[in-house]
């Protein structure tokens, strides 16, 4: 999910009591964080009750999670509740790291909206309207109505969310311990304490909570999945439940349409839905003027709330269309679904709320656009946007303009690839690679201005490649090239890695650097959730062809980088000035220059020293001088 880094924080209404099939929830007063006396005491409550939630984001030590019921004793035959909330044990759990950072998302159910658009591929059996455990990677299972199904199998699919959120704290004091069986009388409890690093997006818990909001216990449930099955698209984790929402305008038949206007005003609702079918669509206008979204995650997974949403295997070939949205979740022109593609040119699109990107592919979906005019208003609005499942983005041509912060002019959680168009970021970061993604650059025109103080959080950047750890991106290397073209940065480091593998490739690129750092490989604090602290550096393969390079490289003591040079290339600055660090090996190819800006310490060198330019600097291998 876009940071939101992007990340923004939706802290709704605290939780109200609630009855519970064999249990009841405590309604905690407040949710603010507990001192580290008052957390001491957490352990000690023996009046606390249980509460089932599941997990919709984890910030740190924060977490956020939709209340609901747990139907107790499901088996595998999907029979009544029997049993009992499982036990609670004993323990501490000092020390641990959280490693989950999707952003907050707002809860809620999506009742009263008729099931719309089940995603591509579905198994045999019927249509009607709920959905089969097939569906595609990265999309968590359930029916299409808002609540999660509780019949036919134990766990996860017996828990059924609710309308409230409930945002609680984790401490060292936190007992985390995970149940294996059915929920019934014969449940077992591992007996090994558990860490924050051990939940992820998607679980369903029984948690207490005290009366500040410090949960004193937490025991994952069940999947319900046999032993060693995975539960289906749930690879990257998963919000509970695929939801579209409703549409005011559906087209669902073959045709081809032109100069028609397609509006919407209400809550979770689509202006224009493309519903498995191949559809033509010139001089169009989507108009998207209101309407709440009732979940952010649904909004940004699976369409729920934008202005156009194609879906369901459809072909949307679209022509000098203008999409206007001004609602929260109000992306442009929306593409879900594997088998599902849009085709967009010369066409005009303004957003204006968070969460609202001007393009947005999920699901593994596919979205071409040319020639686009495309400027987004609110935070976490990339201009060019993906999210949990990703897909195939190609875009030639156009103008794409973001003005929120957290609001990158790319966000990847795709294959992306962009040519000859102008990316601006006015006050977010650049481009954001989350996970085993690629952005590929073609003669574009890019520039960034990260705002301090804001989305920044440890670092200031233009382009940055990591895994958030949130489940909205496969881990693995992320990617990016630039050909051509140029990269302005207004503020920040030019590149940031952190708690990911990566490869960046620069040929022939203009760039203009905000301060004096090329290329920051570090770690992070596990402020966000982006690995677990002291082991969440950064990998790097940085390759520079036919380029001009300057300003000096940060590799820190958990982080390694290769830095090649190649064609050419001249790079005018230093590495790890101020002593060893991490592993860095320079590899300079015959006809390439490093011109010192002061001392370097590396771990290895391979070329000619005579291609260094020492300006009365060193480089030390090792330790030892090879130049002077």
């Amino acid at each position: 999910m876009q940071r939101n880094h992007t990340i923004l924080l939706s802290v709704l209404a605290v939780v109200t009591a609630l009855a519970l099939a064999g249990c009841s929830a405590v309604t905690p007063a407040t949710t603010q964080t507990a001192t580290t006396a008052e957390q001491t005491t957490v352990a000690q409550s023996a009046t606390a009750e249980t509460t089932y939630v599941q997990v919709q984001s984890i910030d740190g030590n924060s977490i956020t999670a939709v209340v609901g019921t747990m139907a107790q004793g499901m088996g595998q035959d999907g029979s009544a509740p029997q049993g009992t909330p499982p036990q609670q044990p004993s323990g501490d759990n000092s020390g641990t790291q959280p490693e989950g950072n999707p952003p907050q998302q707002p809860s809620g159910d999506n009742s009263g909206s008729a099931p719309q658009g089940n995603p591509p591929q579905q198994p045999s059996g019927d249509n009607s309207g709920t959905q089969s455990q097939g569906n595609p990677p990265q999309q968590p299972f359930g029916d299409n109505s808002g609540t999660q199904p509780q019949g036919g199998q134990p766990g996860r699919m017996g828990f059924t969310a609710g309308t409230e959120t409930v945002v609680f704290t984790v401490s060292d004091a936190t007992q985390i311990t995970e149940q294996t069986g059915p929920q019934d009388q014969t449940a077992t409890t591992t007996t090994a304490l558990l860490t924050v690093a051990d939940l992820a997006v998607g679980d369903v818990l029984a948690i207490t909570l005290s009366s500040d909001h410090v949960a004193a216990t937490i025991v994952i449930q069940p999947s319900g999945m046999p032993d060693g099955a995975q539960q289906p698209g749930a690879s990257f984790g998963g919000s509970g439940t695929v939801t579209n929402g409703t549409s005011a305008n559906t087209i669902d038949a073959d045709s081809t349409v032109s100069s028609q206007t397609y509006t919407s005003s209400g809550d979770d609702e689509n202006a224009l839905r493309i519903d498995g079918a191949t559809v033509s669509l010139s001089g169009i206008t989507v108009n998207k003027t209101g309407g709440e979204s009732s979940n952010t995650e649904d909004g940004d997974f699976y369409g729920q709330n934008a202005g156009l949403l194609a879906l369901n295997g459809a072909t949307a070939t679209i022509t000098g269309a203008t999409v206007t949205t001004s609602a929260v979740n109000g992306n442009g022109v929306f593409s879900y679904g594997e088998g599902t593609t849009v085709n967009i040119s010369d066409s005009v699109i303004r957003t204006s709320q968070r969460n609202s990107g001007g393009i947005q592919t999920t699901g593994g979906a596919t979205m071409n656009a040319t020639n686009l005019d495309v400027q987004t208003e609110g935070a976490s609005s990339a201009a060019i946007r993906s999210d949990r499942g990703g897909g195939t983005v190609t875009v030639d041509g156009g103008t794409y303009v973001t003005n929120g912060t957290g609001s990158p002019a790319v966000y990847s959680t795709a294959n992306i690839s962009v040519s000859n168009a102008t990316l601006t970021a006015n006050a977010s970061e650049a481009i954001v690679i989350e996970g085993k993604n690629s952005v590929t650059l073609n003669n574009v025109v890019l520039s960034g201005n990260m705002q301090a103080g804001t989305d920044a959080n440890e670092n200031i950047h233009n382009i940055m490649l990591y895994q958030s750890m949130s489940g909205d991106a496969e881990v693995g290397q992320s990617n990016f090239s630039a050909t051509g073209g140029s990269i302005l940065a207004n503020a920040g480091d030019l590149f940031f890695v952190t708690n990911t593998t990566c490869a960046i490739s620069l040929e022939n690129v203009a760039l203009t650097l905000a301060n004096d750092v090329l290329l920051n490989v570090t770690g992070n604090s596990n402020s966000r959730g982006w690995g677990t602290a002291g082991a969440n550096g950064g990998t790097c393969a940085f390759t520079a062809t036919n380029q001009e390079l300057s300003g000096n490289i940060i590799v820190d003591s958990i982080s390694s980088l290769d830095f090649s040079l190649a064609n050419g290339s001249v790079f005018t600055g230093a590495i790890n000035t101020s002593g060893a660090a991490g592993t860095v090996n320079v590899t300079l190819a015959s006809g390439t220059t490093w011109v010192l800006t002061g001392d370097s310490y590396i771990s290895s060198f391979t070329g000619d020293v005579s291609q260094i330019t020492t300006n009365g600097y060193s480089v030390f291998v090792n330790g030892t001088a090879i130049t002077k």
